[in-house]
C-alpha cells in the first residue's frame, strides 16, 4: 500500500479489530479526532496538509486492537508496527507511535520504565502535532467522553510541569477546538474542567 485512502483505512480497522464493539469504539474515536483536527486546521493557524491530517488521525489508534490485556501505553508502538507491516510510508506510521500524551521522550520511557523500546516518540511535523493535539479532546473511556482544554490540562498536570508547558504550546499553536457540535452529534459526555456534563 502506498498512500492510504479513507476507504482503505476503514478496511485496516476492520481487518485488525477483534470484534464489532472494538471496531465501533476505536474507529468512532479516530473519526472524531479527524474531525477535530480538520476543524482546527480550517480555522487558519498553522498551514497543514489536510489529507495527511485526516488519514493520520484515522490511523493513529490502529494499535489499540493489538493491546489485549497488555499495557495500553504500547498501542502507539504496536500501531506503528502494523502500519509498517501493511507497507505504509513512515510518514503515516509515525501518527501511531508519536501521538501518546503530548509526546514521550527517551527520558520518560526510562524513568517511568515504560514497556516500549527506549526512544523519543515525539510529534515532529505540524500534521503530527495537530493529530496528537486533537486526540486530547476525546477519550475512549467507558463511556466515551469529550474533554475541553482545562479538563485535559488537569489530566496532563499529573505527568509534570514540562508536559503542561508542551500542552500549552499546542493550545497556542492550534487554538481551542469547537466541541459543542460534536458533543451534540455523538451524544457522548463532555468533561468541562472538573465538571462532567451528560
Amino acid at each position: 500500500m502506498t498512500s492510504p485512502t479513507v476507504r482503505s483505512v476503514r478496511a485496516l480497522h476492520e481487518k485488525y479489530a477483534p470484534d464489532h464493539d472494538a471496531l465501533d469504539l476505536v474507529l468512532t474515536h479516530c473519526e472524531i479526532v479527524a474531525r477535530i483536527a480538520l476543524g482546527l486546521a480550517a480555522r487558519g493557524g498553522q498551514p497543514v496538509d489536510t489529507e495527511l491530517v485526516e488519514i493520520g488521525a484515522l490511523l493513529h489508534d490502529i494499535g489499540v486492537y493489538q493491546v489485549g490485556d497488555g499495557a495500553y501505553i504500547r498501542h502507539g508502538v504496536l500501531g506503528h508496527e502494523i502500519l509498517r507491516a501493511e507497507g505504509l510510508p513512515e510518514s503515516y506510521c509515525r501518527f501511531a507511535s508519536c501521538h501518546t500524551g503530548v509526546g514521550l521522550t527517551r527520558h520518560d520511557v526510562e524513568s517511568q520504565r515504560l514497556p516500549i523500546p527506549v526512544a523519543d516518540y515525539l510529534a515532529g511535523s505540524a500534521e503530527e502535532r495537530l493529530v496528537m493535539y486533537a486526540d486530547k479532546f476525546h477519550s475512549k473511556s467507558t463511556p466515551p467522553r469529550f474533554l475541553d482544554v482545562p479538563a485535559f490540562a488537569a489530566r496532563v498536570a499529573a505527568f509534570g510541569p514540562e508536559k503542561v508547558t508542551a500542552f500549552d504550546a499546542l493550545v497556542a499553536e492550534f487554538g481551542e477546538p469547537e466541541l459543542a457540535p460534536l458533543v451534540a452529534e455523538y451524544g457522548h459526555a463532555w468533561q468541562r474542567g472538573a465538571a462532567l456534563i451528560r
